[in-house]
């Protein structure tokens, strides 16, 4: 068995979350700046499909490599150094307008997110069940709320120039120092049992299924999404506020998932989520104007960002805790396996009349049926076993 580290009952998280917070605004302002700063680098913008699908094949084999970095040097170590290797990533960047430099760097950089998500996801699963929904919550909460703020970066600070980098780099300096220097307790040293195989596939499906199109969706929006807008005709200014009301919508829905969560099943509950989605995508299709897109994108953004912690939490619902944090693992990757080829999936999509949201759309309708289906079975066995 492999040796993870495992957080007391009293372990204080608000370090971890607010270094989390710091990078999510570091991130979210990264990850829509790729796709808009290709021209100020002469780089061609139909490699932004791959950069996203590079630093998602990064996270997908970053999910399966994290545990033992995590294990010899701990919690706050870990992280602190997967912030590093994140900001060299960025800084390679600038200095080298080359396109194997950027795919190559925007993979190792998967790496390391795949390190902060997993760290960071396997501290605050461990505990009491009844809190963890509490606990995922300020985990989505500081997540989405930094990438929300990061979005606004593109109008605030723009898209050129060296201003950008020094922005992304000093809010991650700053998360790597909390990290360091501000006192907080480290987790103690526990045993974690790895899933085999075959645990791994009596895994929930529509917990894998979920996490799997939960990195479909995201994966496109965050690579592809920048680049649909601008198509419209969208400014920076306007294009910053649209996509932060996309993470807006995702912070808007945490609260609400553990109060569904306690009147619905998890499976009928993303089936939902994405009915909303198809409703959001139809509104924006349906009703012209800056207004209508704003709301459709800000709903669009509730129901695409409340799958993966409905999933996660079903994943692990009733599992012993020494498998939490190789469930967490097989979540992660199966996160990043739709992130790696989604894409590539939407990129096809956008030179199409409905672009980007035609392809959210099939997504989200298709997953939609599948669960309404999984659910009315889930119940069937239910009763049959009453």
């Amino acid at each position: 068995m492999d040796n993870t580290l495992i957080p007391p009952q009293s372990a204080r998280v608000s370090i971890p979350v607010i270094a989390l917070g710091m990078y999510a605004v570091a991130s979210g302002y990264l990850m829509s700046l790729i796709p808009l700063m290709l021209s100020h680098f002469n780089l061609d913008t139909a490699i932004a499909s791959w950069l996203a699908s590079s630093f998602y094949t990064g996270l997908l084999l970053g999910a399966l490599c994290i545990e033992p970095l995590v294990s010899r040097i701990g919690y706050k170590h870990g992280f602190a150094f997967c912030l590093v290797i994140l900001l060299l990533t960025i800084a390679v960047m600038p200095l080298f307008a080359n396109p194997i430099v950027w795919l190559a760097a925007r993979f190792v950089a998967g790496v390391a997110v795949a390190g902060v998500f997993v760290i960071v996801e396997s501290w605050l699963l461990h505990g009491d069940e009844a809190d963890r929904a509490k606990r995922v919550g300020l985990y989505m909460g500081a997540l989405y709320g930094g990438s929300s703020l990061g979005q606004l970066g593109i109008g605030i600070i723009g898209v050129s120039g060296i201003l950008p980098f020094v922005a992304i780099f000093t809010m991650l300096i700053l998360a790597i120092g909390l990290l360091l220097f501000a006192k907080s307790e480290q987790p103690e040293i526990k045993q974690c049992t790895p899933l085999s195989l075959k645990q791994i596939s009596t895994l929930n499906h529509a917990a894998i299924i979920g996490c799997i199109v939960s990195g479909l969706t995201l994966g496109a929006i965050y690579g592809l999404m920048p680049l649909e807008l601008s198509g419209r005709g969208i400014g920076n200014d306007d294009l910053g506020s649209l996509m932060a009301l996309i993470i807006l919508g995702a912070m808007a829905v945490q609260p609400l998932i553990p109060l569904l969560s306690k009147y619905l099943g998890r499976t009928l509950l993303m089936a939902l989520f994405c009915l909303l989605g198809v409703a959001a995508i139809t509104l924006t299709a349906t009703f012209t104007g800056i207004y209508a897109l704003g709301s459709g994108l800000f709903l669009l953004g509730m129901a695409i960002f409340a799958l993966y912690p409905v999933a996660i939490n079903l994943a692990c619902d009733k599992l012993d805790a020494s498998f939490i944090v190789s469930a967490t693992q097989v979540m992660l990757f199966s996160y990043s396996v739709g992130s790696v080829v989604g894409p590539l999936i939407a990129d096809n999509f956008l030179a199409g009349p409905q672009g980007l949201m035609g392809y959210l759309f099939a997504c989200l309708l298709a997953t939609s049926i599948y669960m309404l289906i999984a659910s009315v079975k889930s119940k069937g066995r239910a009763m049959a076993g009453e």
